[in-house]
């Protein structure tokens, strides 16, 4: 049997005893004895999840261990890296394991789980994705893959966002899924927000950026007294970073002039220093919410000597075009990944001060770039510090209406 089967016949017995355990959870007011005849080892279906689970919950570590480093291995792209999240849906230890073994996008150059999405890129290649924009709908859609001619049915939807327009400015909510954009559900994940003039925006994030324990700046966090019940709240907003064009009335400075601070990101995370890396899903409301790590698994040091270089958050600028002669236009090399002029067209790079002693080739390389090749058919490139969630965002920023600044 090969891996592939292997592997989803596992998560075939994890999803019919799961629907087992949830077909004896639907009477919610029914209380099981714990004495009762149903409920006895020789009861039938008590006894057939014991089994299931028992047969894959029990399997030695070693073996286990060594079955899902092979299905990562092996598995280095979608969608055959489904496979891997499908090990890490079986049972608790399965998942502890795979977990462990699956290591950040830094590290791997891989997404495999939701959470890949808010964590840092790798440094040395970059992930390249692509956004499908539908007017009908408003949407966008970020894919895994080089474009859609190459990755074609196989491309692996990544994150959504859907254009709100308001009296004072416009939305981009961002989600996990193509068709739940509320703000209610856990497929939220963020959202950009704009002015009235397009000029300036913020990314709020669903979650912490630095620590899980900053309430304060979030966006619907709300303070309840101990002795009364807290009402119902949705998920928490936190700015993380704020983008800002140039006003070019006149037209007479060239292209689009563009900045973004990064608050959650630390200038030294291009200096060979780390970027904030979350670990699971949180917000401000969890109790049990885990703290940022670096990709090694440590949490983050900030000693009284580094103390000033984390708190200077990360600019971002985009890198200034040249005038081709011949072509009559301004043109950077996006290395073959743009092929369709655009005034949306542009390319990032870290804007840092002299004292900050930051080298030559780390402020000429290209943190994410952003371009056309077809109709409403974009390439995104990002590398590290910025995660998935963040390049989109910033990419997102590129769609909504600039009069007064082109």
């Amino acid at each position: 049997m090969s891996f592939t089967s292997f592997v989803w016949e596992i998560g075939n017995i994890s999803n019919k005893s799961s629907r087992k355990r949830h077909r004896l959870r639907r009477g919610q007011a029914h209380i099981t004895p714990e004495a009762s005849s149903s409920s006895s080892p020789g009861s039938p279906g008590s006894l057939t999840v014991q089994i299931e689970q028992r047969q894959w919950a029990n399997l030695p570590p070693e073996l286990l261990l060594d079955i899902i480093q092979r299905v990562e291995q092996r598995e280095q792209c979608w969608p055959g890296r489904r496979d891997v999240v499908t090990c890490a849906s079986v049972c608790r230890s399965w998942r502890e394991i795979t977990k462990d073994i699956v290591k950040t996008p830094e590290l791997c150059g891989f997404l495999t789980f939701p959470i890949s999405l808010k964590q840092p890129g790798p440094r040395d290649t970059p992930i390249q994705c692509f956004i499908r924009r539908e007017r009908a709908t408003s949407t966008f859609r970020l894919y895994m893959g080089l474009s859609p001619a190459l990755s074609g049915e196989l491309s692996k939807l990544l994150l959504a966002a859907k254009r709100v327009r308001r009296a004072t400015g416009t939305d981009f909510v961002i989600s996990l899924v193509g068709d739940d954009f509320s703000r209610s559900s856990n497929k939220y994940v963020g959202k950009l927000r704009s002015n009235f003039l397009g000029t300036k925006f913020n990314i709020f994030d669903s979650q912490p950026s630095r620590d899980s324990t900053v309430c304060s700046s979030c966006e619907s966090c709300r303070k309840t007294h101990p002795g009364k019940v807290a009402p119902r709240v949705t998920t928490s907003n936190y700015n993380t970073a704020k983008i800002s064009y140039e006003l070019n009335i006149l037209r007479t400075r060239g292209p689009r002039r563009m900045q973004c601070i990064m608050n959650s990101i630390p200038v030294s995370a291009i200096e060979g220093g780390t970027a904030p890396t979350p670990t699971a899903f949180t917000n401000c409301l969890d109790e049990h919410s885990s703290p940022l790590l670096d990709s090694a698994g440590r949490r983050p040091q900030v000693g009284s000597t580094s103390r000033s270089m984390q708190n200077v958050p990360l600019v971002l600028k985009n890198k200034a075009p040249r005038w081709h002669e011949q072509l009559q236009c301004w043109c950077l090399n996006f290395k073959g990944r743009v092929t369709v002029a655009s005034v949306k067209n542009f390319q990032l790079v870290a804007a840092v001060e002299p004292s900050e002693n930051v080298t030559i080739t780390e402020q000429e390389n290209v943190i994410l770039q952003f371009g056309k090749i077809g109709k409403d058919i974009f390439t995104m490139d990002y590398c590290y510090p910025l995660s998935a969630f963040q390049a989109f965002a910033i990419c997102l920023s590129s769609f909504d209406t600039k009069p007064v600044c082109e």
